[in-house]
């Protein structure tokens, strides 16, 4: 087994493990009961800050939750096509899955954000120790990615010939006789 993993690429591995079954629990939830799931610990500071502060109605409620539900799993898409390809040892060498991971952290680190800071503004510590724990997470990968030196990619260089074989400047190129 080849043991050449970057510290990013096996980070996003255990990241995805944990986000795929977690947010895909939580966007499902929200596709069999809208209403009920809005008041579930990941998304109450979502709801109470949308019906607290910016006095929607129950219809704009669900939809809000339908867009944070598609952006849950928009996340998990991008941390399962991080999987597939990081199956590859050639892509995976040669870092061709960093750019769906990158996508995954960045929309899932706004995400968390988001719910974090609603979650303060409700007071709601439950909520907001849980988008600050996977906020940290997000942003630690992020971190790694980027302080992580980029992948070596190594070139094959030109076969130089022996000099023997090749006739000098000055030489004669004549044929003999």
């Amino acid at each position: 087994m080849d043991t050449n993993w970057r510290i990013s690429t096996f980070n996003g591995a255990l990241l995805a493990s944990y986000f795929i079954p977690t947010w895909s629990i939580v966007a499902f939830q929200f596709m069999i009961s809208p209403v009920h799931s809005l008041y579930e610990q990941p998304s109450i500071s979502l709801a109470l800050f949308a019906s607290d502060y910016l006095h929607l109605a129950g219809l704009s409620m669900v939809r809000l939750g339908w867009l944070l539900a598609f952006g849950r799993l928009t996340v998990v898409a991008f941390f399962a096509v991080f999987l597939a390809l990081i199956t590859r040892p050639s892509i995976r060498k040669a870092g061709g899955c960093d750019e769906a991971l990158a996508i995954a952290l960045g929309i899932g680190s706004l995400i968390s954000f988001a719910s974090m800071i609603m979650a303060s503004q409700v007071g709601e510590t439950g909520a907001l120790r849980l988008h600050a724990t996977e906020l940290m997470l997000l942003l630690g990968t992020a971190i790694v990615m980027v302080v992580e030196p980029p992948v070596a990619r190594t070139t094959e260089t030109a076969q130089t010939w022996p000099s023997e074989t090749w006739p000098s400047e000055g030489g004669d190129l004549s044929v003999r006789q």
